[in-house]
């Protein structure tokens, strides 16, 4: 097992300028981050990773479409050739940076809702996109971690169980699910059930409190949580995904209206040892 912590928490654009953040995310005791993937070239993340060779952190990336123009599920051909190409874009900043894992809610645009429940053509859709991109992936040794998210954020992937059917029909070994313990605390009965009858299809993992504030603060069943994981012989990343006001746009998206924290620090430090101490009690 690994813990890693996202970067959403102050941008999602990192660089040099982050270097004594980085740091201390490294002395903190973390093996690695979670780089967002949004704008910039496959150079500049080859860069970045060459600064977290040095700091001797691991990355892992992350990355979403808000643009309707690049639906991977719309019925416009030329609307999902551009999703399909974006997504083909994050993959080659995710080689260049060193990470072998992408993940997020790449199968639609975030935010976009038809008005109904996702269409049998539009999950059609879904698995040619998902095809082209998994053969990309598979060339650059990058897997994709798709996400569901709530019912606020999409429409597509609600549930693990969706999710997971969905990954079946793909039937590529590029293309995989992860697990959100936010977006499970609320659209699951049973967040653990639906962890466990999944756990061979999710490569990677998001620790987040069901306000995204710090991990272990709130009302998320941790020690289940952990126990789950470590019965199913998870062995990948822990990665924590908090989200503070530092940046308006992403405060916006992510709809935080408020501090859910003394110091970002307080996020990552409590948070680390929250993981470590949680992850050894369910031995």
């Amino acid at each position: 097992m690994k813990i890693g912590m996202c970067m959403f928490l102050w941008t999602t654009s990192v660089g040099r300028k982050h270097e004594a953040l980085l740091r201390d995310i490294k002395d903190t005791g973390f093996d690695g981050v979670e780089i967002p993937i949004f704008s910039g070239t496959p150079d500049d993340y080859r860069r970045l990773g060459a600064l977290l060779d040095r700091i001797g952190l691991e990355r892992t990336a992350v990355s979403a479409m808000g643009d309707p123009l690049m639906n991977l599920i719309a019925p416009d051909a030329a609307t999902r050739r551009r999703g399909i190409d974006y997504v083909k874009w994050a993959i080659d900043c995710s080689e260049a940076l060193g990470a072998t894992m992408l993940s997020g809610p790449l199968h639609s645009t975030l935010g976009k809702f038809s008005g109904s429940g996702p269409s049998t053509a539009e999950l059609k859709r879904s698995v040619s996109s998902q095809l082209a991109i998994g053969d990309h992936a598979a060339k650059h040794g990058v897997t994709i971690g798709l996400e569901a998210l709530n019912r606020f954020e999409c429409y597509l992937f609600n549930t693990m169980d969706d999710l997971a059917a969905h990954i079946e029909a793909i039937g590529h070994p590029n293309i995989r699910a992860m697990y959100d313990t936010f977006h499970s605390n609320i659209e699951e009965a049973d967040p653990i059930g639906a962890f466990t009858r999944n756990s061979d299809r999710i490569v990677h993992v998001h620790i987040s409190e069901n306000d995204r504030g710090v991990p272990g603060r709130g009302n998320i069943p941790w020690a289940e949580t952990f126990k789950a994981l470590r019965a199913s012989g998870y062995d990948g990343w822990l990665t924590i995904e908090a989200f503070g006001r530092a940046l308006k746009e992403l405060a916006a998206a992510t709809k935080v209206w408020r501090d859910f924290s003394e110091t970002p620090e307080s996020v990552y430090r409590e948070g680390y040892r929250h993981i470590r101490d949680g992850w050894q009690a369910a031995a």
